[in-house]
């Protein structure tokens, strides 16, 4: 079933091209991120607060993102954008298409599908750029054209100065373009904000970037993802690990390293949390008639007394709770 976003708080008088939001739910936070296809799970344990600035030039938006709580981010940015990221100050482990990246790295790629997990407390820099625009500022920077490795999805790690003087900037641009749009838009003074902060992240890059050990990487996160698929095939009945294990052809230590490797957790946790995660948005989204109970069933959990207690450790408050105030929160 579609589930429906919760309404997101923002300042109703921004304009479309900059604003700031608050947000107290992960698939309000998604949401109000605009035409970007965006999915996350809630993996660690709290109640969830997010921050978003949100800034749209011509051919690139820039973003800033807080985020409370650990979470899996899943989806896409477009087919013909580019992105670049990186985290201000990680407080924790960031895993980025399937590894553990370096506290300072630049994560980069086609925007066609992304995959983050960032830890709690978390802040991330993004810059998406539209190949028409980026395509041609690459060749005159470089005689030549992009590089082949912006269409996979790759971590490169800038000098420290570099990585020091692009975080600067980045929250600059973002202070000044939100400023602007309190006042005016103005276009000459905008485009070349955005020119000095898209070349900053570009000059950012290593010179030499080196991907053998991509397609390694990938056959990992593969089966993750195919283990992930099999576990959520059949919610309410979900299979042991042992099964799993064999329907992926590995054995238990080899899959829970790789759950490690690439998700940083171990495969019964992260199940735990997705089906966490699915009662939440089941309950938000109950009919008139169904209980709690009808909906925890649906998603595997049949000893309602273990499953409340795990459901007000990961969200800080009991399933009835979250349908009541779904239900109050509906017309009528």
């Amino acid at each position: 079933m579609q589930t429906q976003a919760p309404e997101i708080p923002e300042d109703a008088d921004a304009p479309d091209w900059a604003r700031s939001v608050l947000t107290f739910d992960i698939d309000a936070h998604a949401a109000a991120q605009g035409d970007w296809v965006l999915h996350y799970e809630q993996l660690s344990s709290g109640r969830f607060r997010g921050e978003l600035a949100l800034v749209q030039l011509d051919g690139v938006r820039l973003t800033g993102e807080k985020t409370s709580l650990a979470l899996r981010q899943r989806g896409r940015l477009g087919e013909q954008v580019y992105g670049f990221a990186m985290s201000v100050a990680p407080t924790g482990d960031v895993y980025f298409d399937g590894r553990k990246v370096h506290p300072d790295a630049i994560l980069c790629g086609s925007g066609r599908e992304i995959d983050f997990v960032t830890p709690p407390h978390h802040h991330l820099l993004g810059l998406t750029v539209n190949r028409s625009l980026l395509n041609p500022l690459w060749e005159r920077m470089y005689q030549k054209p992009l590089a082949a490795w912006l269409e996979r999805q790759v971590d490169l790690l800038p000098t420290p100065e570099n990585a020091v003087a692009l975080r600067s900037k980045h929250l600059q641009a973002l202070k000044e373009a939100l400023a602007l749009a309190q006042h005016f838009s103005n276009a000459s003074a905008l485009n070349q904000l955005r020119d000095d902060l898209l070349i900053e992240w570009i000059e950012a890059l290593p010179p030499s970037v080196d991907i053998s050990d991509l397609d390694t990487l990938a056959r990992r996160k593969r089966m993750v993802d195919k283990a992930c698929e099999l576990m959520m095939a059949n919610p309410d009945e979900p299979p042991s690990i042992l099964a799993v294990c064999s329907r992926v052809g590995a054995s238990r230590r080899k899959l829970n390293y790789c759950f490690q490797d690439v998700l940083g957790t171990s495969p019964i946790q992260y199940l735990r949390a997705l089906r966490l995660n699915g009662v939440r948005r089941g309950l938000r989204q109950a009919g008139p008639d169904e209980s709690v109970q009808d909906v925890a069933t649906r998603w595997g959990f049949w000893h309602q007394g273990q499953f409340s207690l795990d459901y007000k450790k990961h969200f800080f408050e009991l399933p009835s709770d979250t349908l009541n105030r779904a239900r109050k929160g509906r017309p009528g």
